[in-house]
């Protein structure tokens, strides 16, 4: 299969979760609002969510993967085994010890770090902390997820990791279904929905234990032992800790200032699930296929495949994100309302929800093109540059944070965290293009300026349309705005990728050259 077909695998499997989010938003909104039970249960998910991007997706992936896929290349399945087996039991010690440390300290967490602002309504602080408590196993399994996630990755089967996602969406609907059937109050669905969070990652673990063995890797459970090549790992995550996380860090650290406004979480949360739409489709597929083919390159020595990797993928990014990017800048407004705009969601919500999204949107680029730039450090197993790199971003994401929030409220927390992420992929470029690492080649910065102009001539076509069809994009039957709406998405990427691939941005041959060879792939 084609990098871009890989690409696409991944992505497909993240759009499906990604849509199913978006229904799962859409129920929370409708059936709790923007309110304190709506802040109570985005400020406790967030909190072993962070934890587990930090811990498990981020410092243990990152550094996980390249040296499975070294014991792979050396010496082969059995020796992959060895080296899962004792990560997995050192895993599951800290694990059992962080999660028992956290649930006992939860009532101190949540003053001090997850939502210092709740302690001025102790009805919504002793929510935040029954929830997280219902929540934080939640942490145990998905870390042993992202464990069982790398190893498939690690041997090319990226769509089974990719597709367990949707169960978390899957439950949590379900459970909204029933509470809104059965008519149950804000209160007694955000408990619910916190039980759903751990029910989906006891179902996410299981089925990414049986995808391991039919893949043919089982694992056996060990006594703990620090191996040279756990120690090894150890080493390598420790910096990857910060940097592996750094958009939860800033997102923690926007959540820990905007507790102290009301509903400002709860509007952070709606503006931010759309963002991760594209973010997580095209970011998602970038990173989980990039690391284990670059770092394949690298151990083969083929540094020419190196550069071709990161020039492709880099081009993918782009090609997609700009436009996306774009498109939420110039309507986020219209957008929003189709989305949740109903029952207890207000068309004041939906106005500063829209304000947050466009200002996260600024940001996509970034986010997208770290994803690009970060495995080309991991697979060199240089895990301190990319985290000197990430605390640089958390201070400009504190220090903008505070200077605008009191000015610019909820939005300046959304825009510290977009020029968070340009600092970061400023600093990542610059860095390898002095090392000689990665020099993005004359055909990909065409290709990219190109990107460029058609997504502005494709805002200049949404905006056109938007002020000459207000009638429309408001009109008070919702299946006219859908419908509106829709007309201008299409309009616009008929705009897109018109110029697109008539000046060269999209490269039609190479597009149609991948698609033939995932044809004779799946044929054979």
């Amino acid at each position: 299969m084609s990098l871009i077909g890989k690409f696409a695998s991944v992505g497909s499997a993240t759009m499906a979760s990604r849509i199913l989010g978006f229904a799962r938003e859409a129920l929370i909104a409708a059936a709790i609002g923007v309110g304190p039970v709506t802040d109570a249960f985005y400020a406790a998910f967030r909190f072993p969510n962070l934890f587990r991007r930090l811990f498990a997706e981020g410092a243990f992936n990152t550094a996980f993967i390249p040296l499975f896929a070294k014991e792979m290349e050396g010496g082969g399945v059995e020796a992959a085994r060895r080296f899962g087996e004792d990560v997995l039991a050192v895993l599951m010690t800290v694990l059992l010890a962080l999660s028992s440390a956290a649930m006992l300290a939860m009532p101190f967490l949540v003053s001090t770090i997850i939502a210092p602002g709740f302690a001025a309504s102790p009805e919504k602080f002793d929510l935040t902390v029954i929830m997280t408590r219902i929540m934080f196993p939640y942490l145990f399994c998905m870390s042993l997820v992202a464990m069982f996630s790398g190893i498939l990755n690690a041997m090319r089967h990226y769509f089974l990791a990719a597709l367990v996602p949707t169960l978390l969406n899957v439950i949590l609907i379900g459970v909204l279904l029933v509470a809104l059937f059965w008519q149950f109050d804000p209160r007694q669905t955000g408990i619910w929905l916190a039980w759903g969070v751990f029910a989906s990652g006891l179902a996410q673990l299981f089925f990414l234990i049986q995808g391991a063995r039919h893949a043919g890797y089982s694992m056996r459970v060990r006594r703990p032992r620090l191996t040279p090549g756990v120690k090894r790992l150890l080493v390598l995550m420790a910096p990857a800790l910060l940097t592996g996380g750094i958009m939860q860090i800033n997102l923690l650290v926007g959540q820990i200032i905007a507790s102290t406004q009301d509903n400002a979480i709860g509007l952070l949360n709606f503006a931010d699930r759309i963002n991760q739409l594209p973010l997580g489709v095209i970011g998602i597929a970038v990173g989980v296929v990039l690391l284990p083919e670059l770092s394949r390159a690298l151990k083969a020595g083929d540094h020419a495949d190196a550069q071709h990797l990161q020039n492709r993928s880099m081009e993918f990014a782009l090609g997609l994100t700009l436009p996306a990017a774009v498109g939420l800048m110039v309507m986020p407004a219209p957008i929003v309302a189709i989305l949740y705009e109903r029952g207890q969601f207000t068309a004041l919500d939906t106005a500063m929800t829209a304000a947050a999204l466009a200002a996260f949107a600024s940001g996509l680029p970034a986010y997208v093109l770290t994803k690009v730039f970060q495995p080309a450090f991991f697979a060199r197993e240089d895990m301190k540059t990319p985290m000197w790199f990430s605390l640089i971003t958390v201070v400009v994401n504190i220090a903008a944070s505070l200077l605008f929030f009191p000015v610019y409220g909820h939005v300046a927390i959304a825009a510290a965290t977009s020029l968070s992420a340009w600092v970061n992929v400023l600093l990542l470029a610059v860095t390898l293009w002095r090392r000689g690492d990665f020099r993005p080649s004359s055909l990909t910065l065409r290709r990219i300026a190109f990107m460029l102009l058609a997504s502005a001539v494709m805002g200049v076509v949404v905006w056109g349309m938007l002020t000459g069809l207000p009638q429309f994009v408001g009109h008070d039957l919702l299946i006219v705005r859908i419908l509106t709406v829709v007309a201008i998405v299409v309009l616009a990427a008929v705009a897109y990728f018109g110029v697109a691939l008539a000046t060269g941005g999209i490269d039609r041959k190479e597009l149609a050259r991948a698609r033939r060879r995932d044809r004779k792939n799946v044929s054979h």
